[in-house]
């Protein structure tokens, strides 16, 4: 059950991309900060995990075009709140960490704040996922000049300016055309650490080498687009 109100720092909405998670979902929403609004977007479940969240008091979006990016999409969308957050629904990162990367942004540290993932337990992160990483990090750099160590899902910034970043990509690319959009625009992105445990039940993406490699080739797809004009309101 979500906790109650509480006002000792800035509000957000955090947006959980969810497929199939209903055996994650009651740990993740526990942790959600208070006075915060849970937004599961159900990518097409079929484990109960769209009704698994409505009972635990989170607003359910459902979106059938099957796709990260589409349900992250889907969810900003549906975000009302100044800040918006997004974390993974699997249980392998702590929403209530999540306060901190908002209190950053409000106070004017970054305008886009990544959590950098360190693997708490063995196999949480697999080696081809992290290899993966560490090389769209060298081409992030090369296209951006951000040095990044991770492009993490955890993140958080303001609604207003990531609407403004047209975001286009449905798939694994999203959110990297997120960190590539945000630069070109001028924002200010930052990364901090988060502990990453093994997640609940089996990865879409990084849970074997054929699903890193989709979603490297999607990322590369991102890398390769031509710079789009900035729109963020400055």
């Amino acid at each position: 059950m979500i906790l109650p109100s509480d006002d000792s720092g800035p509000r957000a909405d955090i947006v959980l991309p969810c497929l199939d998670e209903a055996a994650a979902l009651p740990g993740v929403l526990a942790r959600v900060p208070r006075g915060w609004r849970a937004i599961v977007v159900d990518n097409g479940s079929t484990d109960g995990s769209a009704d698994v969240a409505r009972s635990l008091g989170a607003t359910v979006v459902h979106e059938p075009r099957r796709g990260f990016g589409s349900a992250c999409h889907a969810g900003l969308l549906a975000s009302e709140a100044e800040f918006v957050c997004f974390c993974d629904c699997d249980g392998s990162l702590d929403p209530a960490l999540l306060t901190g990367f908002v209190r950053r942004v409000a106070d004017g540290e970054c305008d886009l704040l990544l959590g950098r993932r360190r693997s708490q337990e063995r196999g949480a992160w697999p080696v081809h996922a992290r290899a993966g990483n560490a090389a769209l990090s060298r081409m992030l750099h090369r296209r951006t000049g951000l040095r990044l160590r991770d492009l993490g899902p955890m993140r958080a910034g303001r609604r207003a300016d990531l609407l403004a970043l047209g975001l286009t990509d449905r798939r694994s690319g999203y959110p990297l055309q997120m960190v590539v959009r945000a630069a070109d625009a001028g924002l200010r992105v930052a990364e901090t650490d988060v502990p990453y445990l093994a997640r609940t039940g089996k990865s879409k993406v990084t849970g074997t080498w054929l699903g890193t490699w989709h979603a490297v080739r999607d990322m590369r797809a991102v890398l390769a687009e031509t710079p789009v004009p900035a729109g963020v309101p400055q």
